[in-house]
C-alpha cells in the first residue's frame, strides 16, 4: 500500500495497525535469570584478584588439603621397634630357660637309667674281700679315696687286672671286664681303673709303703 492509499484511509477514520510487541531473547533470559549460558563464576575457578572458590579461608596454596593434627598418645616408630625387641627377647630368653630345663631333666633321666642297668650288671660280681687288710688308696671325685685289699688282690689291682667301681657310695672291685662294661654305661661310675703302662708317678697310691695312714686327718 502506498503512501497516499494510507493517508486517505487515515483521514476516512481507521486506525494504524498496532505494532507487534518485541519478545525478549532466550540469551537474554537465561543470562538473566543464571541459568545456563550466564556468566556466574564455576566451582573453584578463581575470582578476579583472589584465589579459587574454596581456598579462601583455608590460608593454604593450591594442591594442598587442609593440615592435619597429630592424634594424642600414639607413639613413634622408634618406641614400637623397641617394645617389639623387648618382646622378641623375653621370648627367646624364655624358650631357652624351658630347653635348658628339658635337657636337665633328660640328662636326669639318662642317670637314672645308667644306674639302674649298672646295679643289674654288678649283682653278685663285686669281689671285695672279708678279710681283705690293705688299704688301696686312690683320687676320685676331687677327694682321696680307699678300698681293702689284699695282697693278691692288690698286686692285680696295680697290674691293671682288677679295677674298682662306686655305687650308692660304696666302692667296689671288679675284674678289668666288668670294669670296662661299666665304663661304657656310666663312665662316672668308675673310681680306679690302672694303667699298667703308666709311670709310677703318676699313681703315688700303687706302692704299699707310701699308703695314707688310717688314722691322718685330712
Amino acid at each position: 500500500m502506498s503512501n497516499t492509499l494510507r493517508d486517505q484511509l487515515l483521514g476516512l477514520g481507521f486506525k494504524a495497525p498496532a505494532k507487534p510487541e518485541r519478545k525478549p531473547h532466550p540469551k537474554s533470559d537465561a543470562r538473566a535469570d543464571g541459568k545456563p549460558g550466564s556468566r556466574r563464576g564455576k566451582p573453584g575457578e578463581r575470582k578476579q584478584g583472589g584465589a579459587p572458590a574454596g581456598q579462601e579461608r583455608s590460608g593454604r596454596g593450591p594442591g594442598k588439603g587442609p593440615r592435619q593434627q597429630p592424634r594424642k598418645g600414639a607413639r613413634g616408630g622408634g618406641e614400637i621397634d623397641l617394645a617389639k625387641a623387648y618382646a622378641i627377647r623375653a621370648q627367646r630368653e624364655k624358650d631357652e630357660r624351658i630347653e635348658a630345663e628339658r635337657q636337665k631333666q633328660e640328662e636326669a633321666r639318662k642317670r637314672r637309667e645308667a644306674r639302674a642297668k649298672l646295679a643289674t650288671l654288678l649283682e653278685g660280681k663285686a669281689l671285695n674281700a672279708e678279710d681283705a687288710d690293705i688299704a688301696r688308696h686312690f683320687e676320685y671325685g676331687g677327694k682321696i679315696k680307699r678300698i681293702y685289699v689284699t695282697a693278691e688282690q692288690l698286686k692285680a689291682l696295680n697290674a691293671g687286672e682288677l679295677g674298682v667301681l662306686q655305687q650308692t657310695g660304696r666302692y667296689l672291685l671288679v675284674t678289668a671286664a666288668v670294669l670296662a662294661e661299666a665304663e661304657a654305661i656310666f663312665a662316672p661310675a668308675v673310681a680306679l681303673k690302672v694303667d699298667p703302662e703308666a709311670p709310677a708317678a703318676d699313681d703315688p697310691y700303687a706302692d704299699p709303703k707310701y699308703q695314707v695312714p688310717d688314722d691322718l686327718v685330712w
